[in-house]
């Protein structure tokens, strides 16, 4: 998926870095300060906001986004960028300390597709580095960016059972017939040092 250049992706991270930091410093804080920020943005794409500690290595410090294309990526990267810093449930609140030490990162998301089929079928269809996972199950849900399978060096079958493990689910949910699966793609911007430059992740390279 490519919606936007690098120079747009640049846009992006800024205008999520520049939420964070105006949310934590400012008692009049508005999401309409950094919608400024994105005029051209108005199409709409899911949009998750992706926090890491620096040192000694990347380390996950926050990951909150909105799956489907509810509204445009101007209003939603903010709202996406703060409660990645605030509202995760795995950690505490990013603390006005921390700003210099961690590292911005943006995923655009294409709408999900729903993946019917066999367990084989199914899984033969999940493309390692290209495909994200959603699960939909009763009252679970859970999600996982395509980036994760790289990262932890999954295969399609793992990436099934993790994306069940995320949702609260027994790893072999994911082959009931009657749960709901989809796939999606994402583009990736990301520092590349705390508040530095900013680069296109290619997926393939990690």
């Amino acid at each position: 998926m490519r919606a936007y250049t690098l120079e747009q992706g640049k846009r992006l991270v800024r205008a999520a870095r520049n939420a964070i930091e105006l949310f934590l410093t400012s008692p009049h804080y508005s999401n309409s300060l950094i919608e400024r920020q994105l005029e051209g943005f108005e199409d709409k794409h899911g949009v998750f906001v992706t926090l890491y500690t620096h040192l000694p290595e990347l380390s996950l410090r926050g990951c909150i986004g909105f799956p489907q294309p509810i509204d445009s990526v101007k209003k939603l990267l903010p709202q996406a960028a703060i409660a990645a810093a605030t509202e995760d449930p795995r950690f505490e609140p990013v603390s006005k300390r921390e700003l210099e030490h961690l590292i911005v990162e943006v995923s655009i998301l294409s709408t999900p597709e729903r993946i019917k089929g066999t367990p084989y079928e199914i899984e033969k269809s999940i493309r390692i580095g290209e495909d994200g996972l959603i699960i939909e199950y009763g009252f679970h849900s859970g999600l996982l960016l395509p980036i994760v399978a790289v990262e932890e060096k999954w295969d399609a079958r793992q990436f099934l059972d993790n994306v069940c493990i995320k949702a609260g689910l027994p790893t072999d949910t994911w082959r009931r017939p009657n749960v709901s699966l989809y796939k999606f793609s994402t583009q990736v911007f990301r520092e590349k040092e705390p508040n530095g430059e900013v680069e296109e992740v290619d997926l393939s390279k990690i």
